[in-house]
Parts: C-alpha cells; sequence; structure tokens
C-alpha cells in the first residue's frame, strides 16, 4: 500500500488573530498581577473565521459560563447550607443532576451554544471551587471570559482574514476595470 505524503498545514490569519488575542490578554492581565488563564481560554475559544463566527463562538464561550456560573452558584449555596463545611455528600449527584436540567434549559432560552463551557463552569464550582471562594471563583470566571471574548471580537474585527480578503479581491474585480488591477498590482 502506497503512503501519500502528508502537507503541513498553514499557518493562517485565523491563527494569527487567535495568538494575538491570548497574547494581549496575557500581557494586559501581567499588569493586573491576575491570571490571564481564563481571559486567554476565552480569546481562544472567542475567535472565529471571520466577526460573525467570533460572535457565535465568543457568544458561547461567553453566555456558557455566565449561566453555568450563576447556576453554580446558586446551586453551591444550597450545597453549603446542609454542609457548611463543604464535605464530600452524594447531595452533590442530585445537584449536578438538577443543575444540568436547568443548564440546559436556560442556554436553550438564552444561548444555546453555552450547554458545554457553562457545564464545565457548573461542574468545577460544585465539584473543585472551595466553600469560601465559590462566588468569587464563578465572578471570577465570568469576568476573565468577557475579557477573553471581547479581546477576540476587537481582534477579528481589526484584522481581516482569508474569508475578508477573498471577499474584497471578488469585489474590487467588479468595481475596477482590468487595466487598473494591472496598474496596481504593478506598483
Amino acid at each position: 500500500m502506497k503512503q501519500q505524503k502528508r502537507r503541513l498545514p498553514g499557518i493562517g490569519m485565523r491563527n494569527i488573530k487567535t495568538a494575538i488575542a491570548a497574547a494581549l490578554c496575557a500581557f494586559i492581565y501581567y499588569f493586573l498581577d491576575r491570571s490571564p488563564a481564563f481571559a486567554c481560554i476565552g480569546a481562544i475559544f472567542g475567535m472565529g473565521g471571520d466577526l460573525e463566527q467570533s460572535k457565535q463562538h465568543g457568544g458561547n464561550r461567553f453566555f456558557g459560563t455566565l449561566i453555568g456560573g450563576l447556576l453554580g452558584i446558586a446551586l453551591f449555596w444550597v450545597y453549603i447550607q446542609v454542609h457548611p463545611d463543604g464535605e464530600d455528600s452524594l447531595l452533590l449527584v442530585l445537584l449536578t443532576f438538577i443543575g444540568v436540567v436547568i443548564l440546559i434549559w436556560l442556554c436553550q432560552i438564552f444561548w444555546v451554544g453555552g450547554v458545554q463551557p457553562g457545564g464545565v463552569v457548573l461542574c468545577i464550582i460544585l465539584f473543585n471551587t472551595p466553600v469560601e471562594t465559590y462566588v468569587s471563583y464563578a465572578l471570577n470566571r465570568i469576568f476573565d471570559t468577557a475579557v477573553g471574548v471581547l479581546m477576540a471580537l476587537v481582534i477579528n474585527s481589526m484584522f481581516p482574514g482569508g474569508f475578508t480578503f477573498q471577499f474584497l479581491e471578488r469585489n474590487i474585480r467588479r468595481w475596477k476595470p482590468e487595466e487598473e488591477l494591472t496598474e496596481l498590482s504593478d506598483r
């Protein structure tokens, strides 16, 4: 059996824009003496091939984190009413079931694509956040995700992508006579 040669993928404009957005988040957070991890994740998840895709991807990440974070706060509050020290309990199993049902229901109302990122935040709050910091953890994740998603939107609106270049080239060809195009490319 003959083996095909594999081409390495290229580094395109979306790749560069994603890296710029994540690096800018890390740079800003460096001066805030705060971990940039979730802002960078928001920037990476929020980058799309064009601005509309970025709005969709970023919206999924932001609204999922918002819904999952607020729901996690509410459910964890219920949990610590029964177990103030945060000890492990089967109650977390029930709260997880209830939380996932409510999360999916809320995402169907507000933002369908938010289920997965919302579920991540919800589970982290329920199973991996100390009693003393569950509210601040959730609010910080929501804030950091918003920063990252906004950075992705800003960068994607400032730097065009491959699709944008192709779109512009097609439209320029319609508006300019061929001689002018040749003249422009000779410069």
